[in-house]
């Protein structure tokens, strides 16, 4: 499933060729997806200039004077610039064309959304109860820390909860506990402040490292331009269970949480 980086990667790939430009012609090929694609979506675009494209979490934000386009990518769709005489292929359900540049949104499993908010889309309820930006200055060690009291879920669990921090998804939370030196299973609970600054910084170091390397494509994900990510070539622990420690040569361990893989090294993580 497209994480953070990922989507932060597709909104770096996608924002400059259609900022400021606009919308000539929308083709919905397959509006059903995760929920229908509205039927005055087409309408309300059309002729509407784009005025930014924004993330929050996992969500991207078309924001047009009238109101919002708001995309979920799901667990394997993607967005990408193509050309106006370029054929669609049989998964891409729709496009919003810019003149001479199209957008245009492939997803196999249609697991993904195209939603139209007219309202503050940051209210929406899809949006409204998330929790902060791992990059943002509101993550703070102390946020983190006050928030982890007397929580008895595992640390990995409580990290991957979008009403914690939005964006740290399971290969994230890997890489971040081993980085810090924590184990994923412990007690949410028994974070100590120091514990939470460690966790903090290599949250927010391995999700900018994700970033600026593109991603991470492990089957479906291209960014903006088409393109898969490389940071799977830098993972430490995520699919490298049974594999040698790369700081202690012992064999990581690989166990199911929550029907999600989880590798950590028994022996660096406490």
């Amino acid at each position: 499933m497209p994480e953070l980086p990922e989507v932060e990667t597709t909104r770096r790939g996608i924002a400059p060729h259609i900022e400021g430009r606009t919308v000539t012609d929308v083709a919905i090929r397959q509006p059903k997806l995760r929920w229908p694609i509205s039927e005055p979506l087409a309408s309300a675009i059309q002729g509407q200039t784009l005025r930014a494209v924004n993330r929050r979490g996992k969500y991207l934000l078309l924001g047009f004077d009238s109101g919002t386009a708001l995309i979920h990518l799901g667990m394997s769709g993607s967005l990408r610039i193509v050309k106006p005489e370029e054929p669609p292929r049989f998964h891409d359900h729709f496009d919003i064309a810019f003149g001479n540049r199209v957008l245009r949104y492939c997803d196999p499993r249609r697991f993904g959304c195209l939603l139209w908010v007219e309202s503050d889309p940051y209210e929406h309820s899809l949006l409204a109860s998330l929790g902060p930006e791992p990059l943002d200055e509101d993550f703070t060690p102390e946020y983190l820390f006050k928030r982890s009291r007397k929580r008895s879920v595992p640390i990995k669990q409580f990290l991957m909860d979008s009403k914690t921090v939005v964006g740290v998804g399971n290969i994230y939370a890997n890489e971040a506990l081993y980085m810090a030196g924590i184990k994923p299973i412990r007690k949410t609970s028994t974070l100590t402040r120091r514990q939470s600054e460690l966790l903090v910084a290599q949250i927010r170091f391995v999700l900018q490292r994700s970033i600026d390397q593109g991603g991470t494509t492990l089957r479906d994900f291209v960014g903006g331009d088409g393109q898969p990510g490389y940071f799977k070539q830098q993972l430490l622990v995520y699919g490298r269970g049974a594999e040698p420690c790369r700081q202690c040569g012992k064999a990581l361990k690989e166990i199911r949480m929550n029907n999600r893989t989880t590798v950590y090294c028994t022996d660096c993580q406490r």
